[in-house]
């Protein structure tokens, strides 16, 4: 296929800017691109062909605890991630890319900025989009929102919650330094979960297996 997928820089948005025009209705300034790329650049990816060509991207943001803004159960609404917009081009469509973008960023939100969940708006007409979202990337219809497009169609806003981690686990990943990168191709992560669930029972041993796995790791990047 020759699709490689790799974070966003700042050269990218001009290429990210075109693809959003040639293939939705939602358009934004690059003022709104930068303000992304400034304030979350780890959760803006894009999809490069053979020939170092822009085929697809995602944009997305971090929003945080907002003691005014109350979610159904009158609480605060906890850290999470939106994505802000998605694209592929037409010519690379139905090849796993928007699914491969979509995994990169959530898993940033989820291991690197702890967010509880995703969400994101789709148009309640997109068919191919909300199968996308509801069938492989296993998002959930958390409302309807009325005219929430410019157009005035509805939307469906769909939530994905991530997987809560135990104590010791969240612990042991705020500890390691960020520039640290696992050889062997674990993630923390996978080396905490292979103590069998990171329950309170087994914490000793999470810690363990975490502290193993520093020696293998390299800080020098």
């Amino acid at each position: 296929m020759g699709i490689s997928i790799r974070m966003a820089t700042v050269h990218d948005l001009p290429a990210m800017q075109q693809t959003n025009l040639w293939c939705l209705p939602e358009n934004y300034q690059m003022k709104y691109y930068f303000y992304h790329m400034l304030t979350w650049p780890q959760l803006l990816w894009v999809a490069e062909d053979a020939k170092a060509k822009i085929v697809g991207y995602v944009l997305a943001k971090l929003e945080e605890v907002d003691s005014t803004s109350n979610g159904k159960n009158g609480t605060p609404d906890p850290v999470h991630g939106h994505i802000t917009s998605l694209a592929v081009l037409r010519t690379h469509r139905k090849r796993g890319i928007a699914t491969m973008l979509m995994q990169q960023s959530q898993r940033e939100m989820e291991k690197v900025m702890q967010a509880e969940y995703v969400s994101l708006h789709v148009r309640k007409s997109n068919k191919a989009a909300f199968h996308l979202y509801a069938e492989t990337l296993r998002y959930e219809i958390n409302d309807v929102e009325k005219g929430y497009y410019a157009d005035g169609e509805d939307a469906y806003d769909m939530r994905k919650t991530f997987k809560k981690k135990t104590a010791d686990e969240k612990k042991i990943i705020s500890e390691i330094p960020e520039s640290a990168a696992v050889t062997g191709g674990s993630s923390w992560e996978e080396i905490a979960a292979s103590s069998g669930g990171g329950g309170e029972g087994n914490s000793e041993t999470v810690v363990e297996k975490v502290r193993e796995a520093l020696d293998s790791v390299d800080v020098s990047a």
